[in-house]
Order: C-alpha cells, then sequence, then structure tokens
C-alpha cells in the first residue's frame, strides 16, 4: 500500500513540474494617434513584415499573396485592431483596449468638434466647400 502512495506522489509531483508557464510573447500598449493617423508610430503603409515585428503578438495573419478579399492583413482580435496592409488602412473598432493620443471613442457623434486642438481647426474656412459641378455625396 505504501508503494501505491507514493507511486500516486511521485506522478502527481511529474505532473505538477510539467505545468511550467509558458513564455508568451509580451507587446506593448497599443497608443492610437489620431491626428497623425499612427498606431505605435506607424502609418497605415507600414509594411506587413514592420507592423508584425513591433507588434508581435498578433492572433492571427493573412499572408501577403494569399486569397483574402483584403489581401494582407494581420488581425489584434484581443485588442480589436485590425491592419490590411494590401489596402494601407487600419481599423480600430469598438473594443479597443488600448490608447488614444486624443480621445474619441464614447464621445456623441457631435462630440468630435468639442476635442480642443489646433490641428483640428481649419485654417481656411472654405476648404470644405464644394466647387460648383462637383458631385456631391
Amino acid at each position: 500500500m505504501k508503494q501505491l502512495l507514493s507511486i500516486v506522489c511521485l506522478l502527481c509531483i511529474v505532473f505538477v513540474t510539467k505545468a511550467q508557464l509558458v513564455a508568451k510573447t509580451r507587446c506593448d500598449v497599443i497608443t492610437v494617434d489620431i491626428l497623425d493617423g499612427k498606431v505605435n508610430g506607424m502609418k497605415a503603409n507600414a509594411r506587413f513584415d514592420e507592423i508584425k515585428e513591433k507588434l508581435p503578438c498578433f492572433t492571427a495573419t493573412e499572408p501577403e499573396g494569399g486569397t483574402a478579399k483584403c489581401g494582407a492583413s494581420i488581425f489584434y482580435k484581443d485588442k480589436d485592431v485590425y491592419f490590411f496592409t494590401d489596402r494601407d488602412y487600419i481599423e480600430i473598432r469598438e473594443k479597443f483596449q488600448g490608447k488614444f493620443t486624443t480621445p474619441i471613442l464614447g464621445l456623441p457623434r457631435n462630440g468630435f468638434a468639442a476635442v480642443q486642438d489646433d490641428r483640428l481647426k481649419l485654417k481656411r474656412p472654405d476648404a470644405l466647400t464644394i466647387p460648383r459641378g462637383a458631385p456631391a455625396a
């Protein structure tokens, strides 16, 4: 009986020692600068490899030259950020976990105008006028 108990204890110890923590890739906090159009210092036209190198904790990728409709892409599903490198755009969705340099999520629709920043103010008020004969949306 003692041998059986000692074997069971030995097996338990073996299983506990095998349950070591596995090192995971750590990512910095994803910071979005909406005014400069950058995510962690990278513009939307950043290369596929550059994004993977700077933010190695991606959850899924679609390789360049793949068959996906949106082309090459890198997904950070846990942070709700999606890079589409073939089309040169970045999606930041509503469950984004990171920081904004200018807080915009959670503002009402007209709240973005309330964000006071000199870079947002128009230098020329006629900058948004539509020329005569131009199609309007």
